[in-house]
């Protein structure tokens, strides 16, 4: 039988850099004020969804309330002249359910990115959470580093600016072309980003697996 060598006893740190390791739980009050952040936004989204179904059981002060918050407008009034008189009353339309929909998916995609950040920076910066073996670890929590959470991170971001491009397409009557070109642009941008980061990563997992030279 092959001996095996005796596990490798850690060392204590030295003064300095213990002292430099242990800055890490600086981190900690930074990923409590996210988890902070992620309580507004869970209140955010139990007040439209709230009015989106007081607005739906005909509430006016929900409808009008969720209007504001999404800023749409409703088409113009004209008279005969053709000169604007005022603009139609508010009302419980398709594009203003989508509209709504869609601020609820932005939330949630925002939400899940906030939880990326705050379990994998974690665990990834920090310290260890130790959940190997319990049911409801994240699938993607074994294999992250910093690598692949930036990835994550970067798809994540395409994802929300998605949505925000096509709350904008939706409500197109109301932004001028310049607007919608630099929020095309801007997510284009986005995408290409998240592929350069991608195709960077893929560039040194290649090359880790490839291993250093033989002689």
């Amino acid at each position: 039988m092959a001996n095996n060598p005796p596990p490798r006893m850690s060392q204590p740190l030295r003064p300095l850099p213990n002292l430099i390791f242990m800055s890490r739980w600086l981190q900690l009050p930074l990923y409590i004020g996210l988890i902070l952040a992620q309580c507004v936004y869970v209140y955010h989204f139990w007040v439209e969804l709230i009015h989106l179904i007081q607005a739906a059981f005909g509430s006016q002060g929900a409808l009008d309330a969720l209007v504001s918050s999404m800023g749409y407008q409703f088409p113009h009034v004209k008279d005969a002249a053709g000169n604007i008189v005022g603009a139609e009353a508010p009302k419980l339309t398709e594009t203003v359910i989508m509209l709504a929909v869609l601020a609820l998916i932005d939330v949630v995609m925002i939400s899940n990115l906030l939880i990326m950040v705050i379990v994998g920076g974690y665990e990834t910066f920090v310290s260890r959470l130790n959940l190997e073996g319990h049911p409801d670890e994240p699938e993607w929590l074994s294999h992250v580093n910093a690598s692949v959470l930036k990835v994550k991170l970067g798809t994540a971001i395409i994802g929300i600016s998605s949505i925000h491009l096509l709350k904008s397409f939706i409500n197109a009557a109301n932004y001028e072309p310049k607007v919608l070109m630099w929020q095309t642009l801007i997510h284009l941008t986005f995408l290409a980003s998240a592929i350069a980061i991608a195709y960077t990563d893929k560039l040194l997992n290649d090359a880790q697996a490839g291993g250093p030279p033989r002689h």
